[in-house]
């Protein structure tokens, strides 16, 4: 199976020059140089996962993601040349599932472009031998990778459903962050708090009629997260 991956940079000489990685990869880049061509190409291609630089002229990586997510929960990498907390919580706020500080090794990003197909899309097509689990009104079904709540389903990100599922196969039991980072990542949890809290806070305005308090998401004041059962 070849990729599609949209990458939307106004360097399109970086553009150019990941290209020639992807290829080797056989992964097809596509390329835009703003928000908007992003935007046209998105819905003219249908990517399996996206790569937006954030200071972009015109419409930035951040409105651009902002306007994908209305309507698709395709997975997101951003890419930054500032190191800042805030830019990183703001596109986990959005929506995004990892962020890439620049400059970047391209054999890095590209590397990293790969463990998030993989973790979506061959995760998909492996299923799970316990396929739909259901707690109170909410459901996740393994085999199709998504969730309902009653019959409405729901715009998830890959991390969020990871997170959602290995809340969910837990019911009842407490899952420090770095369980839960290193389930909906696949990677080593080094600390960043930040990451999980803000993932835990999208899956919660998603699952909960009320997110300040939450009824499925409780958190255990300096051990972790645990999803309550049904009583």
């Amino acid at each position: 199976m070849t990729y599609r991956v949209l990458a939307a940079d106004d360097e399109t000489e970086l553009l150019d020059a990941l290209e020639l990685f992807f290829t080797k990869e056989n992964i097809e880049l596509i390329k835009a140089k703003d928000g908007q061509e992003a935007l046209e190409k998105f819905h003219s291609t249908e990517p399996h996962l996206l790569l937006l630089d954030i200071m972009m002229p015109g419409m930035d990586g951040f409105q651009l993601l902002r306007r994908i997510r209305e309507v698709s929960s395709v997975p997101a990498l951003m890419l930054t040349a500032r190191d800042q907390d805030y830019d990183k919580i703001l596109g986990l706020e959005l929506g995004a599932d990892d962020y890439i500080t620049k400059p970047y090794n391209p054999l890095e990003l590209v590397a990293r472009v790969k463990a998030q197909l993989r973790r979506t899309y061959d995760y998909l097509q492996q299923g799970s031998p316990e396929e739909v689990i259901r707690i109170h009104d909410l459901s996740l079904d393994s085999a199709a990778g998504t969730a309902r709540k009653g019959d409405e389903e729901l715009p998830l990100t890959r991390s969020e459903y990871l997170l959602l599922e290995i809340l969910m196969k837990n019911a009842g039991r407490v899952l420090t962050k770095q369980q839960l980072f290193e389930h909906a990542r696949q990677e080593s949890y080094l600390g960043d708090e930040n990451t999980v809290m803000m993932h835990i806070s999208n899956l919660r305005s998603k699952i909960e009629d009320s997110p300040r308090n939450p009824r499925y998401i409780r958190t255990i004041k300096g051990l972790g997260y645990r999803f309550e059962k049904e009583e």
